[in-house]
This record gives C-alpha cells, sequence and structure tokens, in this order.
C-alpha cells in the first residue's frame, strides 16, 4: 500500500514539478494537465497523481500532523 502526501507546486519544468512538502522539496513527473505553481497536488511514487483544492490540502496536512 502507498500513500500520498499533499505538496505545493513551486515550479513546473516540462513534464517535471519541484513540490514542497513541509520538510523537503522534491522534483517529481507531471500526471496531470493543468497544473501551475501554487497549486497543491497529491503526489504517489514520485508523480504528481490529483490535484487538490486549498481547503482539501489543509485538511490533509492537518490529518498527517495527527500522526
Amino acid at each position: 500500500m502507498c500513500l500520498a502526501f499533499p505538496g505545493k507546486i513551486k515550479k513546473i519544468n516540462g513534464k517535471t514539478a519541484v513540490v514542497e512538502y513541509p520538510h523537503e522539496t522534491c522534483e517529481v513527473l507531471v500526471g496531470e494537465k493543468n497544473l501551475k505553481a501554487g497549486d497543491f497536488v497529491m503526489v504517489q511514487m514520485g508523480i504528481a497523481i490529483r490535484k487538490l483544492t486549498p481547503k482539501e490540502a489543509k485538511e490533509s496536512l492537518a490529518a498527517w500532523g495527527q500522526l
């Protein structure tokens, strides 16, 4: 089982994006179209698989913080 963690896109370079998490920054593949810097995404196995609303991202980050 893989867990996806929300991150914020800092910049996009073609088919990759730099995603910032609370404790690190990673380069991931873009698996969804129409993403831009500032969007929140769920990343699983190094691929941005889903765009989140700011509300969804906030709720998910809060839930992770409770673990």
